[in-house]
């Protein structure tokens, strides 16, 4: 196994590592910044879009060169060519103190996405699914920090937790209509420990993969939710997993540079990097894009 830092720009919360099959290409954003990322499996051609207020995470298109981006504005189309953005809807006007965070395209290409609120303190967040017709559906509420969706390998599973309540939940997911059921504990963390869990992969066996940020992990679980192997990394406060590369083979690694939070610790000098993991022997499944 190989642990390598393929760009080092120091973001200051690097988020959602989402690899393109189509082009070959791995995104990710930087949260507070409000930047989006693309660059090449080994870290290079890179290029970035500004966007009007921190985003949580994107979903590539399936028509057209762009992608929805999750902001704390709400939803908006992104145009990779011009740059400009487009709101969809806010689905939380009322809620000022609440922003966007992790997100993920379903088999029948609907997003979903939740919020958090923004001091990681009151459960005022929520769980939301854009169909490609563009209306907003409510999953789940009560959430401080949402984070980690994704889905067994049949898609009849979700996974989803809220940081800070020390548990993986997963559902019953009906893919012919979206609506989720049934919800379970799946994993356990002890948070007075220091870490949490943050964003998600499932690979092709049905293993699940979190980062647990600020104790610097990555935990694998069976589908049975025990864990079956921990990675150490170089840095703490790992945020976000995906597979990519052109055999989905590399795991790829998001951290973060400068915490949004005074009580979360400094870390290393390769703070802020993605970074790349070869030699796993493990290979991840392709990401759908936004409306089928």
């Amino acid at each position: 196994m190989d642990i390598e830092a393929i760009v080092d720009i120091k973001t200051h919360l690097g988020e959602g590592p989402l690899w393109d099959v189509a082009t070959q290409r791995l995104f990710w954003v930087d949260s507070t910044i409000g930047n989006v990322y693309r660059a090449t499996a080994d870290g290079s051609e890179i290029r970035a879009w500004d966007l009007p207020g921190k985003v949580g995470s994107l979903a590539l298109r399936a028509d057209g060169d762009g992608a929805v981006v999750a902001i704390d504005s709400g939803f908006h189309f992104l145009d990779f060519g011009t740059g400009d953005t487009e709101l969809i809807i806010d689905p939380e006007p009322d809620l000022p103190g609440n922003r966007f965070n992790d997100g993920k395209v379903d088999a029948q290409g609907r997003f979903l996405a939740g919020t958090m609120d923004t001091f990681e303190k009151s459960p005022s967040g929520s769980l939301y699914r854009l169909d490609p017709d563009l209306s907003v559906h409510v999953l789940e509420t009560g959430i401080i920090v949402s984070n980690g969706p994704c889905w067994s390998p049949d898609g009849s599973t979700f996974y989803f937790s809220d940081s800070w309540s020390g548990e993986i939940w997963a559902y019953d997911y009906d893919l012919s209509t979206g609506t989720v059921s049934n919800r379970r504990t799946f994993a356990r963390i002890d948070t007075p420990g220091g870490g949490a869990f943050d964003g998600g992969t499932v690979d092709s066996e049905g293993f699940v993969w979190h980062a647990q940020v600020f104790d610097g992990r990555l935990v694998r679980h069976t589908p049975d939710g025990e864990v079956d192997r921990v990675l150490d990394m170089p840095v703490r406060k790992v945020t976000s997993v995906m597979f990519g590369g052109p055999d989905l083979d590399i795991l790829f690694v998001t951290s973060m540079a400068k915490p949004p939070l005074p009580q979360f610790p400094g870390d290393g000098i390769a703070r802020g990097s993605v970074f790349a993991i070869r030699g796993l022997g493990v290979t991840g499944l392709p990401e759908a894009r936004f409306g089928g």
